[in-house]
């Protein structure tokens, strides 16, 4: 089966690397699956674990955003955070997102202070964290 180079890149590290067979991102466009030989491109990524398929089987990512430039044989991943399962603290994300939503709760009934775009973010990066978990967001 053909395949495309993938590299992840955070601020600090290379945080994947590999020949794959396809990689399912969520563009501030909507979602994408980039396969060998892909037209370029260059999107904006929102908060989510992108799926990468390799060796017949998938691999979960969370980036908390970033953008994405697609070459015909390279794909590059520049993101704000990036993380595999592995690197992920569970009882933290669950954490930042019980506080999230919290915080959004505070806004709905009033509380001025609170600052909705940062809090909503704050949400997203969570659930992207826990899905590459494999973990419920109830």
């Amino acid at each position: 089966m053909a395949t495309i180079k993938l590299e992840i890149v955070s601020p600090d590290k290379v945080v994947y690397a590999a020949d794959i067979e396809m990689l399912i991102v969520r563009s501030t466009d909507g979602e994408l699956g980039i396969l060998p030989r892909h037209a370029p491109l260059v999107t904006g990524l929102v908060p989510h674990a992108m799926r990468v398929k390799i060796d017949g089987g998938e691999r979960l990512v969370a980036v908390g955003g970033g953008f994405m430039e697609v070459q015909p044989e390279k794909i590059s991943v520049l993101a704000s955070v990036a993380e595999l399962p592995e690197d992920i603290d569970e009882t933290r994300a669950k954490k930042s997102m019980e506080r999230a939503r919290k915080r959004i709760d505070e806004y709905k009934s009033g509380d001025t202070d609170i600052n909705l775009m940062r809090a909503e973010a704050s949400l997203k990066r969570a659930a992207a964290r826990l899905t590459a978990l494999g973990k419920d967001l109830d």
